[in-house]
């Protein structure tokens, strides 16, 4: 069972700065190759899921590890709180239309999870229902797999100080003004809170797809992280360029 407070946010000891940088640009070569195959195949998708409290690096993380990709092959996913319409349907309607298609990579940043994260720590559902999601959760990511769809779920784990750090920089620096949010403060008075929720969805949602969880205070580390994670999915996949056919 994970437990969030026996991982360091930080990168491992051992972990020099420069040797993990060059290890990712090797990485990111090696997926930009795996999605061309990918794409071209047409016969798997890969769904990337990121996850965790504010500032702990999600669009930082879309940037590094996926920009380097053919555009034509990827899709990413913000969610935010539902709509009107979206609260008209089960809470997995708005995600499922998003599912990437064969030979897509989709990268969700929020996702599915904030349906048993927010609503338990806020205590605007019972915990019943939290339960009965996790089932519903579990279904569908069976239903995904099922229909050739992997997912790399990563919670980005990241330290109090450096969340605090980062979410006073939203207030000075001109460039992040637009993601402060007077409520932030909010949430992380309830953080203790929102890592035993995240703790139980990883005891509950990791039968279908395993968690990751990704040292995040320090950006190069939380890169490698993710890049590693996501080229060891789709090197397991037998991926190849389809053969030449004739037309006649």
């Amino acid at each position: 069972m994970i437990q969030l407070e026996e991982i360091s946010p930080k990168p491992p000891k051992d972990a020099e700065k420069e040797t993990i940088k060059a290890q990712t640009a090797e990485l990111l070569e090696k997926l930009q190759e795996l999605q061309k195959k990918l794409y071209a195949q047409a016969e798997y998708s890969l769904l990337v899921v990121l996850q965790g409290l504010d500032a702990s690096g999600k669009d930082g993380a879309i940037n590094h590890v996926f920009s380097g990709l053919n555009l034509l092959g990827v899709q990413v996913t913000a969610f935010k709180a539902p709509t009107e319409e979206e609260k008209k349907h089960d809470f997995l309607w708005r995600v499922h239309r998003w599912v990437p298609s064969q030979g897509i990579i989709g990268v969700f940043n929020r996702s599915h999870y904030e349906d048993v994260l927010v609503p338990r720590v806020e205590k605007w559902v019972q915990h019943e229902v939290i339960k009965k999601r996790y089932s519903h959760i579990n279904h569908f990511e069976q239903l995904l797999a099922d229909h050739n769809t992997i997912l790399v779920k990563c919670y980005l784990h990241v330290s109090e100080e450096e969340q605090l750090e980062r979410l006073q920089e939203r207030t000075e620096n001109p460039e992040k003004y637009w993601k402060h949010s007077d409520k932030d403060m909010d949430v992380v008075a309830k953080r203790d809170a929102y890592l035993e929720a995240y703790e139980d969805i990883f005891k509950h949602c990791s039968d279908v797809f395993p968690w990751h969880v990704i040292p995040a205070d320090k950006n190069w580390y939380k890169t490698y992280a993710i890049a590693k994670a996501v080229v060891e999915a789709l090197e397991k996949l037998p991926l190849a360029y389809p053969v030449l056919r004739s037309d006649s």
